[in-house]
C-alpha cells in the first residue's frame, strides 16, 4: 500500500476544502451534480475518443498503482540472479530449468527458459530487449491517459460554466437567482482543475515513475541472464548489477 498516495489526497482536499470554509463558504456550494456529470463526462468522452481500447483497457488496469505499487525489489532480484549464475557454473545451464518453472515472474521466466534452451548471448539480448521495449511503451501509454485527462478537464470545467452562464443570462428578469447562479457556474471550473491538478496529473506522474522503475528491474534482469549465458563470474555480474542501483 503506497501510503503516500492516500496522504497525499486527503491533505490536498482537506486544504481546499478547509480554505472555502475559512473564507465564509459553503461546502455545501461545492457539491454540485450538474457540474460533476458536465467535466467527468466531458473528460472521459474525449479520452476514449483519443485512446484506442487497448490502451485505455490497460490504464484502467495499472490505476491500482497508484495505492498498491507493483513489487520491485532490486536487492533481491540481484541476490536471486546471482544464485542463478552460482548454480549454472557448478552444475550446467540445463540446472536452471528447476529455476525457470519456479520463477513467478513472467519476464525472468521467459529469459531463463531461453538461457536452458540454449540460445545465443545476442539472441536473447536482441528478443528481451524489444520486450521490454514493448512492455514500457504500452504502460507509458497507458499513463499517459491520465495525462491527457488532466490536459482536457480543465477546458471541460470552462465548457461547463460557460453553460451555466447563459443559464444564468437566462435567468436575467430575476435578480435573486443570480448569484447563486454565478457560483454554481464556476464549480464546474473548480472540477475541471482540482481534477486535473490534484488527481489527474500527479497519478499520470507517479505511474510513469513506476514504470521506469519496473524497467530497470527488466534491465538488470536481462543483463544477469546475458551474462550466465556468456559464463561471466558471479562476483563480477554482482557488481555489474549494483551499478544498477542508482538508477530508481
Amino acid at each position: 500500500m503506497d501510503i503516500l498516495s492516500i496522504v497525499g489526497i486527503v491533505i490536498a482536499f482537506t486544504a481546499i476544502l478547509s480554505g472555502s470554509v475559512l473564507d465564509g463558504g459553503n461546502i455545501g456550494q461545492i457539491f454540485q451534480l450538474t457540474a460533476f456529470v458536465i467535466v467527468f463526462g466531458g473528460t472521459i468522452g474525449a479520452v476514449l475518443l483519443q485512446t484506442s481500447l487497448p490502451v485505455f483497457w490497460r490504464a484502467m488496469t495499472i490505476v491500482r498503482w497508484i495505492f498498491v505499487t507493483p513489487q520491485v525489489d532490486l536487492m533481491s532480484t540481484i541476490d536471486k540472479i546471482v544464485n542463478w549464475s552460482q548454480l549454472s557454473r557448478r552444475e550446467g545451464l540445463l540446472a536452471l530449468e528447476e529455476a525457470s518453472e519456479n520463477e513467478n515472474e513472467l519476464f525472468s521466466r521467459k529469459g531463463l527458459q531461453m538461457l536452458v534452451d540454449g540460445n545465443e548471448p545476442e539472441t536473447i539480448r536482441d528478443v528481451m530487449e524489444t520486450e521490454i521495449n514493448t512492455i514500457e511503451q504500452n504502460d507509458m501509454q497507458a499513463a499517459k491517459v491520465f495525462e491527457s485527462m488532466g490536459g482536457y478537464s480543465p477546458t471541460i470545467g470552462i465548457l461547463g460554466a460557460v453553460l451555466g452562464l447563459i443559464h444564468v443570462m437566462n435567468n436575467l428578469a430575476d435578480p435573486e437567482k443570480l448569484g447563486a447562479g454565478i457560483a454554481t457556474a464556476f464549480v464546474a471550473t473548480i472540477y475541471g482543475v482540482g481534477l486535473a491538478n490534484l488527481v489527474l496529473l500527479p497519478m499520470a506522474g507517479k505511474l510513469k515513475a513506476q514504470v521506469k522503475q519496473q524497467s530497470v528491474q527488466y534491465e538488470m534482469t536481462l543483463e544477469g541472464i546475458v551474462s550466465i549465458a556468456e559464463g561471466e563470474n558471479p562476483r563480477s555480474l554482482q557488481a555489474k548489477l549494483q551499478s544498477y542501483l542508482g538508477r530508481t
